[in-house]
């Protein structure tokens, strides 16, 4: 378990963590949450002991990361995939790592074959794309087996199967048992990878809950309607008191707010109106977090028209909750991005 107790970080006047306490357990996803600026790189920084905290503490397994022999045994980490000596080969970058912490080494050629790189072993690195190295960091946070694993931005340079390949590995390593502690931007992703959140805004916590509550506490709730009468439809709703907007990417399709889906059938019913979807739903992760951290963005760019980003709604989709995995074996890729 990771745990954080009132972890402060300074540079100069400047508080780039403030008092942030809070518990990664074992046996789920934890998503880490924030933008730009907010602190989570400099909060997993303080984690393995590449900051000092300026204040509070924060502790893997009950023990500051740095006191620990073997520390890969531990927690396997991937902050910046281009962290290695580009002129050494996967094979040998590996396997360096794997003599320091006293692993044995024929773990590296698992963990090649176990991130899709045992054809390029003996390539050097500098001559790697970046979902190549990306591959490669997360084949050193997986060369001790170890029971927490530490991601920030896992799917950067990733193609579509190297994104559904770490997404289903992180799942799997939670369903082990292991604690998996993941940062990431793409809240699509994250909506169907963790199972618990802690967001963070300014070095403050926003939020420390699971996925579930997060969206659904947070959320304006509404029902998507489809008519073929769709207008005689929007006069009955509108007649309760309701409103009707298009739902945004899907033709024909509209949100009703402020009226159960169970009046709106009735209604629909009532006056002969065929319904071709009827369908609750919450906002999606992407929008509460938008709503949420809209506050505590320190880098906010301009768009066209002139309104701050963020106001532009995305479809909603119904939240189901974390994915299962079937298989025990830990996920294997077979491919590599060019």
């Amino acid at each position: 378990m990771i745990e954080a107790r009132r972890l402060t970080k300074r540079y100069g006047t400047k508080v780039a963590v403030d008092q942030l306490s809070f518990r990664v357990r074992p046996g789920s996803v934890t998503g880490f949450l924030g933008p730009n600026g907010a602190g989570k790189s400099t909060t997993m920084r303080m984690i393995l002991g590449l900051d000092t905290p300026t204040g509070g503490d924060v502790t893997v397994n009950g023990r500051p990361y740095d006191h620990v022999r073997a520390p890969l045994r531990e927690m396997g980490a991937l902050l910046d995939a281009k962290a290695m000596h580009g002129g050494r080969t996967a094979y040998n970058h590996l396997l360096c790592l794997a003599q320091s912490n006293g692993i044995p080494n024929r773990r590296v050629d698992e963990v090649l074959g176990m991130v899709g790189l045992t054809q390029v072993a003996r390539k050097r690195a500098n001559g790697f794309s970046l979902g190549m190295g990306q591959r490669l960091g997360i084949a050193s946070a997986l060369l001790g087996d170890p029971g927490i694993v530490m991601f920030d931005e896992p799917v950067n340079g990733l193609d579509p199967e190297g994104i559904l390949w770490i997404r289903n590995l992180m799942k799997q390593l939670a369903s082990e048992g292991r604690t998996v502690f993941v940062s990431s931007h793409l809240m699509s992703e994250m909506e169907v990878t963790a199972d618990h959140l802690i967001v963070i805004g300014q070095g403050r916590m926003i939020a420390d809950t699971s996925m579930r509550d997060f969206i659904e506490t947070n959320s304006q709730a509404f029902t998507v309607v489809r008519s073929p009468r769709v207008e005689q439809l929007r006069a009955l709703i509108e007649g309760k008191g309701a409103s009707m907007s298009p739902e945004p990417g899907v033709e024909g399709s509209f949100r009703v707010h402020d009226l159960p889906p169970t009046v709106i059938g009735d209604l629909a019913v009532e006056h002969g109106i065929a319904l071709h979807e009827l369908s609750p739903r919450f906002d999606s992760l992407e929008e509460v977090y938008m709503r949420m951290t809209r506050d505590s963005v320190e880098y906010r760019a301009g768009v066209p028209d002139g309104s701050p980003p963020g106001d532009g709604a995305s479809p909603g989709r119904p939240h189901s909750g974390a994915a299962s995995v079937g298989s025990r074996s830990m996920p294997r890729s077979t491919g590599s991005e060019g």
